[in-house]
């Protein structure tokens, strides 16, 4: 193998370990990111269970101050 040659191997191989690096790299800055994601997305689920109960009540509530009302209605007529 003449020495052109395998400076250019070298070269090549250099270049492909800086290429992996930088996709590790990457690879570890996307996990990060998919974490920290599905932490935000688990905290949104909560607040929109949290949401629901909260909507289910108030409509509970709003169906029996509206049947106290009938009521009312039909105890005047």
């Amino acid at each position: 193998m003449s020495v052109d040659k395998l400076e250019t191997l070298e070269v090549r191989v250099k270049k492909l370990l800086d290429l992996v690096i930088e996709l590790r790299q990457d690879k570890s800055h996307l996990e990060q990111e998919l974490e920290s994601t599905r932490e935000r997305l688990a905290k949104h689920e909560e607040m929109s269970e949290g949401w629901e109960e909260e909507r289910t009540t108030i409509r509970s509530r709003i169906e029996k101050v509206l049947g106290e009302l009938e009521f009312l209605d039909r105890s005047n007529d």
